[in-house]
């Protein structure tokens, strides 16, 4: 796949969560193999702009995440098409917009899922981004905002002509939020209708149905969001079985070296960020603590103690500066 002059191989991306898929996270994906691109946390185009309290940290990536995409989200076309070239300046491979958000403090601005109810809006604010930079400008869509609003393949081709190298669509609208199936069909349809990449997303929780999802389909990529969380080994083993070869089963040891490898990579950096994440981690660890090995019996106590330890030690730098 290749969006623009950035080659994306494996065709599978990892999909931006906030609060999930941190630089850490991202690069111990990458490290696994078989991830092609990552996306950053959203960004604000106004905090991104103004340099505001924290906002530049989330658009940070080390270069080892290449190719890399950082995502914005915002509705004034200036704003944006400013938040762009910072985001060039930052050296990142692509600008991806985010309209597919549907929180209500993103939506409520007008930006995120909200955006799709404007199509015209939406295509001046990619049409000025666009113009301001020469890396690709994507985005990110849902089917619609809701069922009686499902127009996912018209907002594509708009998007297509206002600039964008890039579409990603996940087939549930913004009313559905994370219940019921995304709709492939309706990606299919997308895909169909224009001639950009259209990456699929939705319901991609094991190696087979990313596999099976570009294979059947008529998507040129896959993105992958939650999945990924519990699985950080889902593009290394989607790239085996596409390729072939038959796909490795991770061991209850390996997913907790992971999240030990994880958290070390948190505690390298500022505390902040440590604080930040505390509760990601511990979600995370959650997890961990309750897997099996291979015969079904808990995991040894000397990685779950190991665990704890690095949790404790978190903890205790997050609560430091209270206690000064």
């Amino acid at each position: 796949m290749r969006i623009g002059s950035v080659e994306i191989v494996p065709p599978f991306a990892l999909a931006p969560m906030a609060g999930m898929t941190d630089t850490a996270f991202r690069r111990l994906v990458k490290r696994k193999g078989g991830c092609g691109l990552v996306v950053t946390e959203m960004v604000s185009s106004e905090g991104l702009v103004r340099g505001i309290d924290r906002t530049p940290e989330y658009a940070e990536y080390t270069e080892e995440e290449r190719p890399v995409s950082v995502q914005i989200f915002g509705c004034d076309p200036e704003k944006m098409a400013a938040a762009a070239r910072v985001v060039e300046s930052m050296g990142a491979d692509i600008v991806d917009v985010n309209m597919g958000c549907p929180v209500p403090k993103i939506a409520k601005h007008n930006a995120g899922c909200s955006l799709m109810r404007e199509p015209e809006h939406a295509a001046e604010v990619i049409r000025a981004m666009a113009r301001a930079v020469k890396i690709p400008v994507t985005v990110k869509m849902r089917a619609g905002w809701d069922a009686g609003e499902i127009n996912a393949p018209e907002l594509a081709r708009r998007m297509e002509d206002a600039g964008a190298a890039a579409v990603a669509v996940h087939g549930r609208t913004a009313a559905q939020s994370y219940s019921g199936s995304s709709d492939w069909d309706l990606i299919t349809k997308v895909a169909s209708g224009v001639s950009i990449p259209v990456i699929g997303s939705g319901d991609c929780t094991e190696p087979a149905q990313v596999v099976r999802r570009l294979q059947n389909g008529a998507v040129s990529g896959v993105l992958v969001g939650r999945g990924a969380l519990r699985n950080p080994w889902i593009f290394q083993q989607a790239a085996d079985e596409a390729a072939g070869r038959e796909a490795r089963t991770i061991s209850p040891q390996e997913r907790a070296a992971f999240l030990l490898e994880y958290i070390n990579l948190l505690l390298a950096e500022r505390v902040d960020v440590v604080t930040a994440r505390i509760l990601t981690i511990g979600e995370r660890a959650e997890d961990v603590f309750h897997v099996t090995d291979d015969k079904g019996q808990p995991l040894g106590e000397d990685a779950r103690r190991r665990l704890q330890e690095k949790l404790n030690e978190a903890l205790d730098r997050r609560d430091a500066p209270a206690r000064a």
